[in-house]
Parts: C-alpha cells; structure tokens; sequence
C-alpha cells in the first residue's frame, strides 16, 4: 500500500491537534467545540437513514449513540443532541433488539424475554432524553405531565414535535413491554397526550410517521369514540397519502394491528406483500427503513399459520345455527 506523503500528513495532524487542543482548553472554548460537534452528530440521521445495510447501522449505533451521550454530558442543554439521543434509542431499541426479541422467542423464549427488557431500558432512556429536550422549551413539563397532561402541552409549539413525537413513542413501546409494571402502564394518557398533540401541531412530520404510529395505537386506547380498527384505518390512510406510498411501515402496521384483529388473512397477506414490493432505492431517505420494515414483513408472512385461525376453528357469527 502506497504510504501517504508527508505534505497530505502533517496538516491532518495539526487540524487533529488543534481540535484536541481545543477539548483540552478552558471550558467555553471546549463547550464551543463540543456544541458544534453536537450539531453535526444532531444532523447525521440521514446517513443512517439512507443506508442499505442494517446489520453495518447496527454495529454503528452503539457507539455513535454513546458518543452523543458523552456530549451530553459536557454540554447536557444541548437540545439537538437531547433530540438525537431520543430519536436514536428509540429507533435501535425497536429495529434491532425488538424485532430480533420477536424473531427469537419461537426458538429460545429466555432469551428473548431478556431482549425485551434490554429493549424496554432503551425506550426509557429515550423518554428521558425526549423529556430533558422538552424541559429546555417548557420548563416544568414532566412534572406537569404527571398532573394534567393535556395543560401540560398546551404551550407546545410546531418546534417541538420532533420532541414530542419521540417521548411519546418511545414512552408508548416501554409501555408494550410492561405488562408486569402498573407504574408505567398508568402513564398510557401520558402517551396518548404527547402523540395527539403532535398530531393537532404538526400532522405531516416525517411524511407521517404521526399517523403510522396511530395505526398501531388506536387499537389499544382506552375509552375513545368508535371502531378503533376504523380509526386505525384512517390513519393508514393518512400516512400512506403523506409518504407518497414510498414506505413500508404503514402497510407492516395495518397488517399487524388491524388484519390480525379482525382474522383477516387475506387482507395481511395482500399487505404484507405490498410492503415487499416498495422499492428501496426510490427514496433513500426511507431506504434503511424500508429494509428493517421488509425483514419484519417476511417473518410475519412466514408465521402465517400461527397467527391465523383454520376456517373450520373460526367461531360462526353471533345468530347462526
């Protein structure tokens, strides 16, 4: 291998030992360096999310995600890196500890209970860097939050919907994995309050992950007017609309809480299928999505039968003989 010349060397190691000395330096200066490395790191999603290779981000996260919590440390109101940490934990708790809990339980159900609760510290610890970034805007929030939810968001504007999309996903997903915890479960009016008021600010954020998420809730909340399923429906609508039908997740979703619900094998198939079909590379910002969403679309195709009643197990229909 061709060694590298002294003139392309020694000016890469005086920009290294400048950015150094700049960390080692009296603190504004090194908080200075680290909130601009903090708005770098805050804006590199989209290398992760255009990528073709999960099993690569995967690897990658954990350490890009220990980073940003080393910068939080040194500068801990920094709300990009708040948002970054949020949105990051989340995302690996669910694509890559979740899902591989999902897919192992079959095989090694102690494993994958201890998946689980790995993957449920991870969406607390996003609530908590969610809530750290709402605390900066909205001084007061999370105590607020515990006595009257719907006051509490009220002063929320446009600008904080990233921040509130991701508390309440984050908090909702911890919750799915808490059947054992009341103290948590008891905060599902929490989750429902962070994730409708992003919905009333901002409907189209993200090309409608507000609504993706809605079509996995609405079957689970309490008390609310209405066939859930048909809610469930209209936000499958919604979000299909928004993203252009350039995204998987929407189809994964109906496929899993309304197609289920209703033992309705051939609607789950048929979407199950769509979702296969959606090209990855026609918009690489969805494309590592797409790819985590097309992994779990497979194997739910692949329990089929487990998940769905033989015609001669379904129970007849309330008046027949």
């Amino acid at each position: 291998m061709r060694q590298l010349s002294g003139k392309r060397l020694f000016p890469r190691f005086l920009i290294s030992a400048f950015l150094i000395s700049l960390l080692m330096s009296g603190c504004s200066i090194r908080k200075i360096a680290v909130n601009k490395i903090g708005d770098a790191l805050a804006q590199s999603g989209t290398t992760f999310a255009s990528d073709d290779d999960p099993d690569l981000v995967k690897g990658a996260l954990p350490f890009s995600l220990k980073l940003i919590e080393g910068l939080l440390a040194e500068s801990p109101r920094h709300r990009g890196l708040l948002f970054a940490a949020s949105s990051g934990f989340t995302q690996y708790g669910y694509a890559f500890i979740k899902e591989e809990a999902d897919e192992t339980e079959p095989e090694n159900l102690a494993r994958a209970t201890e998946m689980r609760a790995r993957a449920r510290r991870l969406f607390l610890r996003a609530r908590n860097y969610g809530l750290r970034g709402l605390e900066i805007s909205h001084p007061g929030i999370s105590a607020a939050l515990n006595k009257d939810p719907q006051a509490a968001v009220k002063s929320t504007k446009s600008s904080d919907v990233p921040l509130l999309y991701w508390t309440a996903a984050s908090w909702g997903l911890a919750i799915t994995l808490s059947k054992n915890e009341p103290d948590l479960i008891v905060d599902q009016p929490v989750v429902e309050t962070l994730i409708d008021r992003a919905l009333e600010l901002n409907e189209a954020f993200d090309q409608g992950a507000i609504h993706s998420f809605l079509i996995s809730y609405e079957p689970a909340r309490q008390g609310a007017p209405g066939d859930p399923l048909e809610r469930a429906r209209k936000h499958f609508d919604k979000a299909m609309a928004l993203s252009g039908g350039f995204q998987a997740a929407p189809l994964v979703a109906l496929a899993e809480s309304v197609s289920i619900a209703k033992q309705d094998r051939h609607g789950f198939q048929s979407l199950l299928e769509r979702a296969l079909a959606v090209d990855v590379n026609a918009r690489p910002e969805y494309r590592l999505s797409n790819l985590v969403m097309q992994r779990r679309a497979r194997w739910l195709l692949s329990r089929i039968d487990d998940l769905f009643l033989a015609d001669d197990e379904k129970l007849p229909a309330a008046g027949s003989q």
